[in-house]
């Protein structure tokens, strides 16, 4: 079984001197646990310490992606390079270990016209597989008619994008995550809920607005098991009727969104994904190296799952070989 983690992040010493410059009200939660510490450091790594973790927790192939919040807390004009120099440091990457690495680009999504041709660039030059996009940039959510030459280059090309959470905006944590110790707050408004909160709004922000219906064939992947959405589905229904959309919520999930873990390996949560979405659209991933339970024995949980063969092996990794075959470069 050739299992395989499509949400493997990585952070450049680019990113990070860019990060270090932005002022502290655009500096995203997930910066200290991304620039500091055994994460900051494993971020950094492409050598022996990831190959060993993922023999010990039993991962082929890791699908690399700069970790959150990406490049998308940055004013427009300043990273249009940077999402350039940072594809070509993780295709770079894969190139010298394409067994056991592929590659989501970053793009600078707050020059759509840009992030479009990087898009194209990164996928037909570099190899890379498709993209990780992080919910807002700056106030703009995703749902705005500016982003659709991003959309079509994507649907063109057929490469799937990812939606990985981002920290609620600050008005939203003082309002509803704050009050607590600094750290407490801070993993309320992030792992806690608060990002899976934020990444489902704008999952549900891209349905209501018609962006599949501009864009049958837009692929996206969303984490945490769906980011709540899945739970939902039978309450969602009645804003697709209001908001007169051709199909149900249901049918745009099943069509358009693929799940993943993200390292939450739980049997309950991954029988109802089934249940709900159907083992063809469930990808696997370990979120390293951030979730700490998934980083020794991902193998053992699938392996170990009550589920057919075929579903397992779907799951594990022939889901996604799917997606990059049908890629068109």
């Amino acid at each position: 079984m050739r299992l395989v983690g499509v949400e493997e992040h990585v952070v450049t010493p680019a990113v990070l001197a860019a990060w270090g410059h932005l002022p502290p009200e655009r500096r995203d939660l997930a910066y200290e646990p991304s620039t500091s510490g055994d994460s900051g450091r494993r971020l950094l790594s492409t050598g022996a310490d990831r190959r060993e973790a993922m023999e010990a927790t039993g991962l082929d192939v890791q699908v690399l992606s700069l970790t959150t919040p990406g490049l998308q807390n940055f004013l427009p004009d300043e990273v249009e390079a940077l999402q350039i120099e940072t594809n070509e440091a993780i295709a770079a990457v894969v190139a010298g270990d394409p067994e056991h690495y592929g590659g989501l680009a970053t793009l600078a999504a707050g020059s759509p016209e840009a992030a479009a041709r990087e898009l194209r660039r990164a996928v037909t030059t570099l190899g890379l597989d498709g993209a990780m996009l992080y919910g807002r940039t700056g106030a703009a959510s995703l749902d705005g008619p500016a982003l659709d030459p991003l959309w079509s280059a994507a649907e063109e090309m057929d490469v799937p994008l990812h939606l990985h959470p981002q920290s609620p905006p600050r008005a939203v944590r003082a309002a509803y995550y704050d009050g607590f110790d600094a750290e407490v707050s801070a993993g309320f408004a992030t792992h806690g809920i608060g990002w899976h909160y934020d990444s489902g709004v704008q999952l549900v922000r891209l349905i209501l607005s018609g962006v599949f219906d501009r864009h049958p064939g837009l692929q996206m992947v969303v984490g945490h098991w769906g980011e709540l959405v899945l739970f939902y589905l039978d309450r969602l229904e009645h804003l697709a009727a209001m908001a007169g959309l051709p199909h149900t919520f249901a049918e745009y999930v099943r069509r358009n969104v693929l799940v993943t873990p993200s390292g939450m390996l739980s049997e309950r949560y991954l029988r109802w994904a089934i249940e709900v979405i159907g083992a063809d659209r469930i990808l696997f991933a370990t979120d390293y190296p951030f979730e700490a339970s998934s980083q020794a024995g991902a193998r053992e949980f699938l392996e170990s799952a009550p589920i057919s063969a075929a579903e397992r092996e779907a799951i594990a990794g022939r889901n996604w070989q799917r997606l990059v075959d049908g890629i068109r470069r």
